[in-house]
């Protein structure tokens, strides 16, 4: 068989021609990350003060942390706030349920992904908002947070907690208090941050005071009502 026989059509292109369609692609994409951020901003600019609830879409219903995460949502709704969850099951399923029962508002974020996310029942009908990009979504948390409350979860709410940190520490969002719950569940990585990070001057002591941890619901709603006594409640950036 001679060499010319042995080449596909496609291996004829030009490796340009190919980084051409990408461009292309990416061009009509800018218009879609638009959209996206038009029915975020439209949505929630709208709500008044709320908070974010993260945590692990694998919590299962009945175990105490997605009875912590009903419980916390519904302190939240007491003291004034609405709650914004990914829109999922799990804890965010926990904080829209928690939402819910005390006639709050309870906004799901959703992210359209292969697997374990779906819509939960208990968000508002008229406050689902799905996404393709998370870093879309990731902007309506924070900017539209008066505050987060972070529940044990993995690779992404993790994602979600250190690009908040992140954030207020390098003042590119108004500072707003992050709690997290579940001490046994953090206090491990956080002896970490403390013992490692600051140790070696990855981090400054004052970093440690960007987040509170507690195991009582009460306790978490009270951190964020209180953090407003002498500020101003508006979006983030």
């Amino acid at each position: 068989m001679s060499i010319n026989n042995q080449i596909r059509p496609e291996d004829t292109r030009k490796p340009y021609d190919a980084w051409q369609d990408t461009r292309i692609k990416d061009l009509w994409r800018i218009f879609r990350i638009m959209g996206e951020f038009v029915d975020g901003f439209e949505t929630l600019s709208e709500l008044g003060p709320c908070v974010s609830v993260f945590g692990s879409a694998r919590t299962q219903p009945g175990s105490p942390e997605y009875e912590l995460g009903t419980t916390v949502a519904r302190e939240l709704v007491r003291h004034g706030f609405g709650v914004i969850s990914g829109g999922g099951p799990g804890i965010m399923e926990a904080a829209n349920k928690g939402a819910r029962e005390e006639a709050g508002i309870s906004v799901g974020l959703n992210i359209n992904i292969p697997h374990e996310q779906h819509t939960n029942p208990y968000i508002d009908q008229d406050k689902v908002i799905n996404f393709d990009f998370f870093f879309v979504r990731k902007v309506m948390f924070v900017k539209y947070a008066q505050g987060f409350v972070v529940l044990p979860g993995g690779f992404g709410t993790m994602d979600e907690l250190f690009e908040a940190l992140t954030l207020i520490q390098t003042e590119k969002s108004n500072r707003f208090p992050v709690v997290l719950m579940g001490t046994d569940y953090w206090c491990g990585l956080f002896e970490w941050v403390r013992d490692t990070m600051l140790k070696e001057g990855k981090i400054s002591e004052k970093d440690l005071d960007l987040f509170h941890l507690t195991d009582s619901p009460q306790e978490a709603a009270e951190v964020i009502h209180h953090f407003y006594d002498h500020r101003t409640m508006k979006p983030n950036f």
